[in-house]
């Protein structure tokens, strides 16, 4: 059937939105694909739904092939299996939880373990049902702090969630491969660049964990590679630890007047005015040791104030602090913190030596004290001393104190080396479009997910998770497919193949776009039509170039001599074309 513009539920905008940051935002709903209903919620017009079905197709034709079965759950879930498995308290506030007029917990699913693991329990009960592949394309929710960037970050999105189902770690291996081949086909289906980089499981829990990230530079996440083909999401990149130094012959720890040095680079100023080295080469900042103060608040647990040592060249991340510390909130130490510990002299702060009665801070405030990786036995360092505007050079670890452990959170750097040793890497910014974890056995242990083996004995089933964002996905496309007159959709995505418009008042140009309308539709084309009678040509035309079909064709002026314009709109051209060969271009 012919979609006719002048019947079509469809209302274009002249002006970006107001709250638009982003290309894909602002042309996605002045095109008529969606409309906001709240911050990081939108409605869906049919336009938008076009595309969103068209990329759930082949999606679905994806995991049909990888031998998926899909399901579909609802939204709105209990807080029964989420508190079994702990999640009801360890997503926060990033939770939507809400209450029925029983007095009964529910929540709005920000993804869907527990039910998938519980249904499988339901009905399989031998290790000849598995291995078992499920997956759903639903909505899920999340109460983001702040929404932006409209379908990028949202509270309501679409998402493919699947799910497998294994009774051994090898065959959790095989299905894991399955579904990251189907991602590969997926993503080059849509022709985007991805890269798959080692990723930090977070919450979700288990042994790996994979992302699939499309370099672009509105991205929210860093990663890093290298030229040898280290791959990694910045929380998951790990410093490779130097090899120790020997303590004999290095000079003795010396404490220093340094008024006026709270800052790092204020202190390296005033030691080189204060004390030069005797190498002959300034202090650098890379040469001191900054001390941070963190909260750290495990679930369920008491706040505890952390103190890590990071060279001073290098700030703490907090993303990477989140990972170091897993199923805690952490967040800098604030004033009252400071209040609470009057041992910790703030801008001055300095390692626990035990025994050295100046350098005596973990002895007298018991307050645990971590180190960067960099920070091996025979590291020299200019550090706090734990006194006001007083500081500590050529402090040796392993000498002159000691740390309660090794943690890895300091911020990476162009050129820091790759820990598998395969040259420095670089920083670069992209937007996950896909993740895949190997969960293992979390969550069918905590939720009773056992079937009999071959010998008939009960075991504990191992599973996956494997997630592609949808509505992103949909928005990273506008995002890469546009110009400045509007979307320009690829051909796999494009809500229609082509877009006829019909230009000018004469009767009979109408009636010839009529008959190549039907001509279109006869050769298998999907055509939008634009029908619209008092409607004027610059009018259609910009509306044509806006909405995104990657060909238009207009019949107009040159439609009496037989000829109608035929636009394609990734290749920028405009060409004249008899009308007798248009619908043979269009032939599916």
């Amino acid at each position: 059937m012919i979609t006719r513009l002048s019947s079509y539920f469809l209302k274009t905008l002249r002006e970006d939105p107001a709250d638009a940051e982003v290309a894909s935002h602002r042309l996605l709903v002045r095109a008529g694909y969606i409309r906001r209903q709240a911050p990081g919620v939108f409605g869906w017009m049919p336009l938008g739904l076009r595309v969103k079905g068209k990329l759930e197709r082949i999606i679905r034709e994806e995991m049909a092939a990888a031998g998926a079965h899909e399901v579909h759950f609802p939204g709105l879930l209990p807080r029964d299996p989420y508190e079994a498995t702990g999640r009801w308290e360890e997503y926060g506030d990033d939770l939507f939880r809400l209450r029925d007029r029983h007095g009964a917990d529910y929540l709005l699913a920000p993804t869907h373990e527990e039910v998938f693991t519980l249904m499988v329990k339901d009905i399989v009960s031998s290790y000849k049902d598995l291995p078992l592949q499920l997956f759903q394309i639903q909505d899920k929710y999340r109460d983001e702090a702040r929404p932006r960037a409209g379908l990028l970050r949202g509270r309501e999105f679409t998402m493919k969630d699947a799910y497998s189902f294994d009774v051994t770690d090898a065959g959790l291996e095989e299905s894991y491969r399955k579904q990251r081949d189907a991602y590969e086909r997926i993503f080059s289906r849509l022709g985007l660049d991805y890269v798959i980089v080692q990723a930090d499981a977070g919450a979700m829990g288990g042994s790996k964990s994979e992302e699939f990230l499309l370099p672009i530079p509105i991205g929210e996440d860093t990663f890093v590679r290298s030229a040898g083909g280290y791959v990694a999401n910045v929380e998951a990149f790990s410093v490779a630890a130097p090899d120790a130094l020997p303590v004999a012959g290095q000079p003795e720890a010396l404490v220093y007047d340094s008024p006026a040095t709270p800052t790092i680079e204020a202190l390296v100023a005033h030691t080189n005015a204060v004390l030069p080295r005797a190498d002959g080469r300034p202090w650098e900042a890379a040469d001191t040791l900054k001390n941070v103060v963190l909260a750290v608040t495990p679930q369920g647990g008491e706040r505890e104030i952390v103190i890590v040592g990071i060279p001073g060249d290098r700030d703490a991340d907090m993303k990477r602090a989140e990972v170091a510390f897993p199923l805690s909130e952490v967040e800098p130490a604030t004033p009252e913190d400071f209040a609470k510990h009057p041992g910790l002299v703030k801008g001055y702060i300095g390692p626990g030596a035990q025994g050295a009665p100046v350098l005596g801070l973990e002895g007298s405030t018991g307050i645990r004290y971590l180190v960067d990786p960099r920070v091996v036995d025979g590291t020299a360092w200019v550090t706090g001393a734990n006194v006001h505007e007083q500081h500590v050079a050529h402090l040796v670890a392993g000498r002159d104190f000691t740390a309660d452990g090794v943690i890895d959170l300091a911020t990476v750097r162009d050129g820091d080396p790759a820990p598998d040793g395969s040259g420095p890497v670089s920083l670069e910014r992209g937007m996950e479009i896909g993740h895949v974890f190997q969960l293992g056995r979390k969550y069918a242990e905590a939720l009773g997910l056992q079937v009999l083996d071959e010998r008939g004995k009960l075991v504990t089933v191992t599973m996956g998770s494997y997630g592609i964002g949808v509505t992103r996905i949909m928005a990273i496309l506008a995002e890469l497919h546009h110009d400045d007159r509007g979307l320009v959709w690829p051909e796999a995505v494009a809500p229609f193949d082509v877009h006829l418009v019909a230009t000018g008042k004469d009767q009979a140009v109408h009636d010839i776009a009529e008959s190549l309308a039907a001509e279109l539709e006869a050769s298998g084309a999907d055509v939008l039509f634009d029908d619209r009678p008092k409607v004027s040509p610059g009018v259609k035309f910009g509306d044509a170039e806006l909405l995104g079909v990657p060909r238009v064709v207009v019949v107009g002026r040159d439609a009496a001599d037989g000829f109608a314009e035929v636009w394609d709109r990734a290749a920028g051209t405009k060409e004249k074309v008899a009308l007798a060969e248009v619908a043979a271009r269009f032939a599916a």
